[in-house]
């Protein structure tokens, strides 16, 4: 097919805008080194487009003369397209690079043609990620690296490989060679430094060999180039203006770097904003902007001149004031003129857009009330005062004050795009799916029951669990065909697995399930056949991605408006970024096979930068961090967040390998906490200048004396804080209206305001002219109470398998059967719990002393627990000074009990056991883990469970414990004939209560409660399992009243609570009723 070419007109010629005096004196500058200091809003870019175009257009140079650095495309993109438009042409050469693109060009054009005989390759900063961890666990299993002995435990982790390549990184931009690094470490005796420099030697040579460079390489590798006096003289001659925006974010390597394009006194631009240093942390080094008039001298001598841009429109005179009132606590650096200085800091508000502007700080009492009243705002801003989403942003400290935050916006149906929260590629949901099929295609192993379910119910299978359910019922009655009844059935998870792994099987089964399954199956093991032949990874991707109707429907769905249409552009954006990495892997030849290209994918743990750099579609609100707003603008700006120990956060970066203090003349000085507390204003400085209208500042300010509290730096804004308020009445959105006027509905005794709540909910739920209805959920038949339970098909416990139940299994089914469907069958179990913590940590201590990896001595018994009780989450430091009290006691009494002459010995601790014992006309499978199995002088097991709650049971309870009953039961069953090395004897089981004494004859020991060994089949133990297995099996599940209500976790959702009760259930008097309702 012949191409088809489409003339389009160039745009017309953009007007040249009007100027103020300071930008003009900048256009008017006639030569030599400049700084330009400009703050936000005072018109920066502009002011360096017209500077060049005058350049081209009255001093006669060539649009190829000129040279445009800044960092990042977008800027590049934006600039160069500026100045084109500016010029009304375009030019053979990009007027406007990055750094690392100008880098990068330099090397290719001036190296020797033999060194790129395969095209020079730049690692991706995951790729460099992945390269340093794999290099780092080489050298410490080959000892070619003499790492200190302290560090070889933590090379491994994604931690240390940041502050190795931090070391790099800060080595090139010193102009440092790995020998000089080595020799350095020698100097100061610094051992991490001398190994540092040995591995950064391997890791230069394993990059040459691959011929692939990072970022920082790269950048030295072109400072080289251009001090070569040849390069030097070619370049001079070819480029007479250079300009630079950002000065402030430059690294010394970069600063060399221009020395050699435009030192000496040549036409030099550079635009900058002491203030909005804010990227230390990646090297930038604010000293090389307050330095450039000396560095950067007139062929006569004389400092560079330095202007201020002088007016700002961005923002009126409130944002303004608090601005400078924040900003005027970092003082006035030395090393710039003071006068011209002053000027930058005091610029002036010309004609803003949208008036004086307006500033507020609030505080709340709570991060959820935080969250709900900041999108209840942004709801306002867009309903009644007309902003559109996407002229509103929110902004935090870091990424990790994103979720919440987002979660409160989706609620509230606020439209978000969230640009702070990249993620690996492998973590992107789509990419999961992908690297799920592609992990099975790489193996010949037949599939597992969960991983043939997840590719079915997964994007690529398309089928829900319904129909995944009918397929296995499908499968279980063609199998019970096809054995005739000479076996029992199989379960339905191993019949789907063998079905997708053998499409002739499904090949048999008529229905739509079958007919889905089968083209999954025959994909999969296409996928197979590829990979076994070693196809590239591309290729096996793109025939996995393309046999499905995935694609289809994700396009389908990108067309859309709304949160669906922007989850497909980020699902294609990562599958698209996963077919570049296999194409870029396959380039590079360095991944012969699809299970290599798999662990590269794996082992990246940071985000790739194209994947971090997609656009925003839409109109939406921004959620991103204030690194990342940077440049950025918007009407209404929401800093959230802004808590003491957050913002400012004065912890020191890359403290352990000392990265920041490396260099040629001895160790630098780290930051001071003075220092970190001046990059983190300059942070909050970015974050409140990006507002145009109105800037709101939030912070939780807790009642409680040890809760969070507002950052010091509300205080330097200047403006009074509100609050605190806690959460808002109900959401600003439709579904608040309605929660509300179902209240109102519900509660109200005037009937025609019953009437008239009624007649509103009816007309969110009536369908707009044939369409949808505004609020699906209005419609009294989606309420919850107003339908019959359902029931389901799939059983709580396969029926073809024994129950399965543990010791506190047993123990939960026989006090509150819903309680134990709720936490174990329906997912609602919390967290770990202070307590359980604590308990594990003493089980951990305890163990450790029967295996003999920690002495049976207090001393370091207790030097065990020290180490590892900070890793202990406590709700307030009283909290856990008591709790740290009582961990000591219960230790000393475990190994005074220990060590008593009991008659004993031990076997095993922690002993894993797994038995199946008939229960009626069932059986249940016995699982679980005994903390102690003890054998007496007469050759008896006895079981030791050991405790620390705070409440005993009673003796009555002893004789009935559901757990030590189990564990009887088990060992009967032959759970520890391995380990007693014959078929065990009975001898009880003890429970042994670390928190509490032994009666006052034992002192300094525990309690020790005793269950005796079971008579027959009298022992409650067996009563107890009859009625787990009939509850299982009956599937309901009764909420039982008892002692263990007031800490029950399911309380609010609880029939037989007052505060549990459905919305339609009568109201009860009694506070725990001695009824029983039941869940089914």
């Amino acid at each position: 097919m012949s191409p088809r070419y489409v003339l389009r007109h160039a745009p017309a010629r953009a007007a040249a805008p009007r100027l103020d005096a300071s930008q003009r004196a900048v256009v008017d500058h006639r030569g030599g080194p400049l700084l330009v200091l400009a703050g936000p809003g005072t018109g920066k870019t502009t002011t360096l487009v017209e500077a060049v175009v005058d350049r081209v257009e009255r001093r006669g140079l060539r649009a190829d003369e000129v040279l445009v650095l800044t960092f990042g495309r977008k800027a590049a993109d934006e600039l160069r397209g500026r100045i084109s438009a500016r010029l009304g042409r375009t030019t053979a050469a990009p007027m406007a690079t990055t750094f690392h693109a100008f880098c990068y060009a330099l090397l290719r054009r001036f190296q020797d043609a033999e060194a790129f005989t395969s095209p020079l390759q730049l690692l991706s900063a995951p790729e460099q990620d992945v390269r340093i961890r794999e290099l780092l666990k080489g050298s410490v299993r080959t000892g070619t690296i003499a790492w200190p002995s302290d560090m070889l435990p933590a090379l491994g982790t994604r931690g240390m490989a940041e502050e190795v390549q931090r070391v790099l990184a800060c080595a090139r931009e010193r102009g440092l060679e790995p020998t000089e690094v080595t020799m350095i470490g020698h100097q100061q005796r610094r051992p991490e430094w001398v190994a540092a420099g040995q591995f950064f030697a391997e890791y230069l040579d394993v990059l040459d060999a691959q011929n692939q460079l990072d970022y920082a390489e790269l950048v030295h590798r072109a400072v080289l180039t251009a001090r070569d006096p040849a390069v030097e003289e070619v370049l001079r001659r070819e480029i007479s203006l250079v300009v630079v925006d950002e000065y402030q974010d430059t690294d010394p390597a970069q600063v060399d770097l221009l020395r050699s394009i435009a030192g000496g006194g040549r036409d030099l631009i550079v635009v900058g904003d002491p203030d909005q240093s804010i990227y230390g942390f990646r090297g930038a080094e604010v000293r090389g902007l307050l330095r450039f008039p000396h560095d950067f001298r007139h062929a006569d001598g004389r400092p560079a001149a330095t202007y201020a841009l002088r007016t700002t429109r961005r923002f009126g005179k409130r944002i303004l004031r608090a601005s400078r009132t924040l900003v005027a606590r970092s003082g006035v650096p030395g090393g710039l003129d003071r006068a011209t200085f002053e000027a930058f800091r005091q610029p002036r508000p010309v004609a803003p857009e949208y008036g004086d502007g307006d500033v507020r700080v609030q505080t709340y009492l709570s991060p959820a009330a935080e969250a709900e009243h900041i999108a209840a705002l942004l709801r306002r801003a867009h309903l009644d005062d007309g902003l559109p989403w996407s002229t509103m942003a929110v902004l935090v400290r870091s990424g990790q004050s994103i979720p919440r935050l987002q979660r409160a916006l989706v609620a509230a149906d606020v439209p978000v795009e969230v640009a702070g929260d990249e993620v690996p590629l492998r973590s992107e949901p789509a990419v999961q799916v992908l690297l799920r099929a592609l992990r099975l295609a790489t193996t010949s192993e037949p599939l597992d029951a969960s991983a043939a379910e997840g590719l079915l119910t997964s994007p690529l299978g398309a089928m829900d669990p319904g129909s995944v359910r009918r397929l296995a019922r499908q499968l279980r009655r063609h199998d019970s065909e096809m054995s005739a009844g000479e076996r029992l059935p199989r379960a339905s998870g191993q019949l789907l697995a063998e079905a997708l792994g053998d499409p002739a099987v499904l090949a048999t089964v008529s229905g739509v399930e079958a007919q889905r399954a089968l083209r999954m199956a025959r994909l999969l093991g296409r996928a197979r056949e590829l990979a076994a032949q070693r196809a590239a990874p591309e290729e096996v991707v793109w025939a996995i991605w393309s046999g499905t109707s995935w694609p289809r429907r994700l396009r389908a769905q990108a067309e859309r408006v709304g949160t669906a249409g922007r989850a497909a552009h980020r699902d294609l954006d990562a599958v698209c970024a996963l077919f570049g990495l296999a194409a870029r892997a396959q380039e590079q030849q360095r991944l012969p096979g699809l299970q290599q290209f798999l662990d590269e994918v794996d082992g990246q743990q940071i985000p790739a930068e194209p994947l971090a750099e997609r656009g925003v579609r839409g109109d939406v609100v921004r959620l991103l961090t204030a690194h990342r707003a940077k440049g950025l603008e918007w009407r209404l700006v929401v800093v959230a967040g802004v808590q003491e120990g957050t913002w400012p956060d004065l912890r020191r970066r890359g403290s352990f390998l000392h990265a920041d203090r490396l260099d040629r003349d001895g160790p630098l000085e780290p930051p001071t906490a003075a220092q970190l507390l001046a990059e983190e204003r300059r942070l909050f400085y970015v974050a409140v200048t990006r507002a145009r209208e109105r800037l709101v500042v939030t912070a939780v300010a807790s009642p409680a004396d040890d809760g969070d509290q507002p950052s010091r730096f509300l205080h330097e804004l200047g403006v009074e804080a509100c609050g605190p308020l806690g959460r808002p009445s109900r959401p600003v959105s439709l579904r608040g209206v309605l929660a509300e006027l179902r209240c109102i509905a519900e509660t109200t005794d005037d009937p025609g305001v019953r009437a008239a709540a009624a007649a509103r909910i009816a007309r969110l739920a009536r369908p707009v002219s044939g369409g949808a209805a505004p609020l699906a959920c209005a419609s009294p038949d989606s309420w919850w109470g107003t339908s019959d339970p359902t029931d389901t098909t799939t059983p709580v416990r396969p029926v073809d398998e024994p129950v399965a139940l543990s010791g506190s299994a047993l123990d939960g089914l026989a006090s509150c059967p819903l309680r134990w469907f709720l936490a174990r069958e329906a997912g609602g179990a919390s967290t770990s719990t202070t307590a359980q913590g604590f308990g594990s940590l003493l089980h951990a201590l305890a163990e450790s002393v029967v295996t003999g990896e920690t002495v049976a001595d207090d001393v370091p018994l207790q030097r065990h627990l020290e180490r590892m009780w900070d890793s202990l989450q406590f709700s307030a430091p009283w909290v856990s000074a008591r709790e740290r009290t009582e961990a000591r006691t219960a230790l000393r009494r475990f190994l005074a009990w220990h060590q008593a002459d009991r008659d004993r010995r031990v076997l095993a601790a922690e002993h894993a056991f797994e038995v199946e014992v008939p229960v009626g006309g069932d059986s249940v499978l016995l699982r679980g883990f005994m903390d102690r199995v003890e054998v007496d002088a007469a050759g008896r097991v006895i079981v030791v469970d050991l405790k620390t709650v705070r409440t005993t049971p009673s003796g009555t309870a002893v004789r009935a414990h559901p757990q030590l009953g189990v564990y009887q039961v088990a060992v009967a069953a032959g759970a520890v004939d391995e380990v007693v090395g014959a078929p065990a004897v009975q001898g009880g089981a003890e429970l042994v209560q670390l928190r509490h004494n032994a009666p006052r004859q034992d002192e300094g020991l525990p309690r020790v409660q005793r269950q005796e060994p079971p008579e027959g089949d009298a022992a409650p133990v067996h009563a107890q399992l009859a009625h787990a297995v009939s509850t299982v099996r009956g599937e309901r599940f009764v909420a039982t009243p008892g002692a263990a209500c007031r800490y029950c976790e399911f309380r609010s959702c609880c029939p037989a609570r007052p505060e549990g009760l459905t919305i339609l259930a009568a109201p009860r008097n009694d506070a725990c009723p001695d009824a029983c309702p039941e869940a089914s």
